[in-house]
């Protein structure tokens, strides 16, 4: 009986320490971290640093170029501009800013096509209970049950129901929970994940304990299984 009380101190002691903060979750959390829908287009690509572009003027030869490196401050160099800021960027965005720096001293409604040709920047941290943490790149839409599966998926002792993204806005860091096994099943959507989200997996620190405690004890595990 005091090997079965001690367990469950420990349970609980460990419970009550792990306790995920309060913060949005079913519904809510989708107000925080959206699903794609049908409706909706996925998130565009955003320039960062290390990213290469591909950048055309029409009927500018000269103008147009087939590779354009970001460096690691976020920056290009054109013709006839000069320096330019990129980062936070959409393709569309840029193309319509350097169109309108060139249209305003050198060409007449100039036409400018912008291509991220490969990507560097755009990338998906997913920690804690997973088997393989770590920071992947990621291209176009994923969702977080790609992202899971950029870490081999969640370990034995993963708590399903405590998955935390965080993500990074301008006014701030937002965080919302999601249950991966209600969206696995299709209970619940699949969030999509943009590059810098932080992806953070719960682990049962009990059940850890206690498959800690099979391999090393196993014949007082047996005991122990029969009291409780």
């Amino acid at each position: 009986m005091r090997l079965r009380w001690l367990a469950f101190v420990l349970a609980v002691g460990l419970s009550a320490g792990c306790k995920t903060t309060n913060m949005p979750t079913g519904g809510a959390a989708y107000d925080v971290i959206p699903a794609p829908s049908a409706v909706s287009r996925p998130a565009e690509y955003r320039i960062g640093p290390l990213d290469l572009l591909k950048i055309s003027v029409f009927q500018e030869p000269d103008l147009s170029l087939e590779e354009v490196p970001v460096d690691a401050s976020g920056n290009i160099l054109f013709p006839l501009i000069g320096r330019i800021g990129v980062t936070g960027k959409t393709s569309t965005e840029l193309a319509e800013d350097i169109g309108r720096r060139l249209g305003e001293k050198y060409l007449v409604d100039p036409q400018v096509t912008v291509i991220v040709s490969r990507s560097a920047s755009q990338k998906v941290t997913v920690e804690g209970a997973v088997t393989q943490p770590g920071v992947f790149e990621i291209e176009g839409p994923t969702t977080l049950l790609q992202a899971m599966a950029l870490a081999k998926g969640p370990t034995q002792t993963a708590k399903l129901n405590e998955v935390i993204v965080f993500r990074r806005q301008e006014d701030g860091v937002y965080a919302a929970r999601f249950d991966l096994s209600d969206i696995r099943k299709g209970l619940q959507p699949n969030p999509e994940i943009l590059g810098n989200d932080i992806v953070v997996v719960g682990n049962s620190f009990a059940k850890s304990l206690f498959r800690d405690f099979l391999q090393v004890s196993p014949l007082l595990a047996t005991v122990f299984v029969r009291l409780d």
